[in-house]
């Protein structure tokens, strides 16, 4: 194990401002950047050799990574993502697969796996990367930190490499609430209003429920966690696939069409299938003519899912954009003004290193089932690490609705302490 752990494309050291500047909010700070922002000088890999060879080095810098530059902190490099950001593993067939330092034997998860392991690593005190449909959150969930992705399109995307606008944001990683929270302040740039107390936190019992047996304590430590921090009427118990089902109509029309994933609730096939649907068109548009002119060397995986998207009929998409649609604003009035949504951030641990392809591909159905919410919705989520059980990482997410981040963050550090002595307690964790 290489002491940055595989982490980084390249290593170097890059800042603004001198170690005077001691007021700056980030000053003192160190980070890295996944290889999807532009920076300056630089040429923007996209976790792959042929893209990195047919594209020149970047003009400006992106707006979010100057913001932190500008806030004082010092970058310490780029790191490593899964090629075109296409996959929530965390290997690269190129560059290597960073390695976990939460779980050695395990995937990082991806793309973002290289910023989420130098921060799991401590080489760096927070990260930037990208969530599109996970690629923070899943990452965060395996390495066991802190991960925020933002409401869509509340930090710009300006210089970042799309993959499907619709649903990219920016997002970061951190060890601790409190630097999660200090890179909100800087990256969120919302009109200032009093942070509110939650008007009532959803913990849909059919959600956590589809756990295994081993780690269904997830619902207890969130019910008793609330119940300690806002009172036992702040709780809502409501069963999602009920709501979902009647205030979201067209969901009905693609039920007889999806097979499998067996475990999952039906709602939550849906969702995952309108969601990959929408980010390949997205992705389609934005890359097919790269893929067909430079024909680009991809990874296993990787390379059956742009054949897939480059032959993809979409038939349904008009359907899928109702479905979200209607997602939106079903979640948003169940929620109100100031409601919060708890949920797994992923069902089950990360996959082994050597785990087939067929045996991962069902995992993956059933483990990233619950990621499309706030991709459909463009709501902001944040996956909270509660420690470890049976030496696997257990993670917990709060969602809130679209422009609620910073309250979102006030939430979660109200209850983070509360949490993760409630896990301590319940998952004997080490």
């Amino acid at each position: 194990m290489g002491e940055d752990f595989g982490a980084f494309m390249e290593k170097y050291e890059l800042k603004l401002f001198s170690t005077a500047q001691s007021s700056l909010p980030l000053h003192g700070l160190t980070f890295a950047v996944k290889d999807i922002f532009d920076m300056d000088g630089f040429v923007t890999g996209f976790g792959n050799p042929d893209w990195a060879r047919t594209h020149a080095p970047a003009k400006s810098t992106s707006p979010a990574v100057l913001a932190i530059l500008n806030a004082g902190a010092t970058c310490l490099g780029r790191t490593i993502m899964d090629e075109m950001a296409f996959s929530v593993n965390g290997k690269n067939k190129h560059y290597g697969t960073p390695t976990n330092p939460c779980v050695p034997d395990r995937v990082p998860g991806g793309s973002s796996s290289g910023s989420a392991v130098a921060v799991a690593a401590k080489i760096v005190d927070f990260s930037l990367g990208t969530d599109t449909g996970g690629s923070v959150r899943v990452p965060a969930a395996y390495c066991g930190i802190f991960g925020f992705r933002p409401s869509h399109g509340i930090i710009s995307t300006e210089n970042v490499i799309p993959m499907a606008q619709s649903f990219d944001t920016v997002g970061w990683f951190a060890r601790d609430i409190q630097t999660l929270t200090s890179i909100g302040d800087v990256l969120l740039q919302l009109p200032l209003k009093e942070i509110k107390q939650p008007t009532s936190i959803l913990i849909p019992r059919d959600i956590f429920k589809m756990y295994n047996s081993s780690r269904d304590q997830m619902y207890q430590i969130m019910n008793t966690s609330v119940e300690n921090i806002y009172g036992a009427q702040m709780i809502d118990n409501e069963n999602l696939e009920g709501y979902i089902c009647k205030n979201v109509p067209s969901i009905q029309k693609f039920d007889s069409k999806l097979q499998g994933k067996e475990g999952t609730l039906q709602f939550l096939k849906v969702l995952s299938h309108v969601s990959r649907l929408i980010q390949r068109i997205e992705i389609k548009k934005n890359h097919e003519e790269w893929i067909k002119a430079t024909n680009p060397d991809f990874g296993p995986g990787i390379k059956e899912r742009v054949a897939g998207i480059l032959n993809e009929d979409f038939n349904d998409i008009d359907l899928c954009y109702s479905i979200r649609a209607e997602l939106r604003a079903a979640l948003s009035n169940l929620l109100g003004e100031n409601g919060i949504l708890a949920t797994p951030t992923v069902y089950g641990p990360p996959p082994k290193l050597d785990m087939g392809a067929s045996e991962l591909n069902n995992f993956r159905a059933r483990a990233f089932c619950l990621l499309p919410i706030a991709g459909l919705t463009g709501f902001c989520q944040v996956s909270i690490p509660l420690g470890m059980h049976n030496n696997e990482p257990v993670s917990i997410s709060l969602l809130a609705k679209h422009g609620s981040d910073k309250f979102l963050l006030n939430v979660a550090k109200e209850l983070y302490a509360t949490l993760t002595g409630q896990a301590r307690t319940a998952l004997d964790s080490n």
